[in-house]
């Protein structure tokens, strides 16, 4: 009993991220489908597009997975999050300050490190593998292809990478702002977030 519950403490951040998706779930998959869309023109799911079309698409997807990124490091406050990145690279002695309290969390905390990078590449690895078999093992991508509902130019990968940015993209984005957090003591104690 007192294994599982040191174990259930180890994976606060990966329990953080899951339950920060679970909570937020509309907010983050919006903005995954923005960057999926978005990606998926790029890769002529719809057709061929303009050189100036792919360069604003790429915009549009970088953008809305920085928002990802910034809405989870400020605890769904974009701006506290903004904030929190500005500070770091404008203010030396939280920098430093900052550094002092993550390599010494590192060091304290190493084997709890260890096993959220585990369970964190186990869960991402699990999302690649369902992906690639609806990519590759189902009808899916053929049938989209007879409908007409992506082009006949398009492969597999629009199919792919779509849904990798409505999954674990988002996933990794979250799990690594809440890393970030986790190795300044800033993660929150109540798993509850507004």
């Amino acid at each position: 009993m007192i294994t599982a519950l040191n174990l259930f403490k180890s994976l606060d951040w990966t329990i953080h991220t899951i339950r920060f998706i679970k909570n937020h779930f509309w907010v983050i998959f919006g903005l995954g489908l923005i960057a999926a869309f978005g990606r998926a023109i790029q890769l002529r799911a719809f057709g061929p597009i303009s050189p100036l079309s792919h360069t604003l698409l790429e915009v549009v997807v970088e953008s809305a997975r920085v928002l990802i990124f910034v809405y989870a490091l400020g605890l769904t406050n974009v701006k506290t999050g903004v904030l929190r990145l500005v500070q770091l690279v404008t203010n030396k002695q939280s920098r430093k300050q900052n550094w002092r309290v993550a390599v010494q969390k590192v060091k304290d905390k190493w084997p709890s490190l260890l096993i959220n990078l585990i369970v964190f590449s186990v869960i991402a690895l699990l999302f690649n593998k369902l992906i690639n078999h609806i990519a590759y093992e189902t009808c899916l991508y053929i049938t989209l292809q007879a409908r007409q509902v992506i082009s006949s130019q398009s492969s597999e990968w629009a199919l792919i990478l779509f849904f990798k940015n409505i999954s674990v993209i988002p996933f990794t984005l979250i799990f690594n702002a809440l890393f970030c957090l986790w190795l300044v003591n800033r993660l929150p104690k109540q798993m509850a977030y507004s």
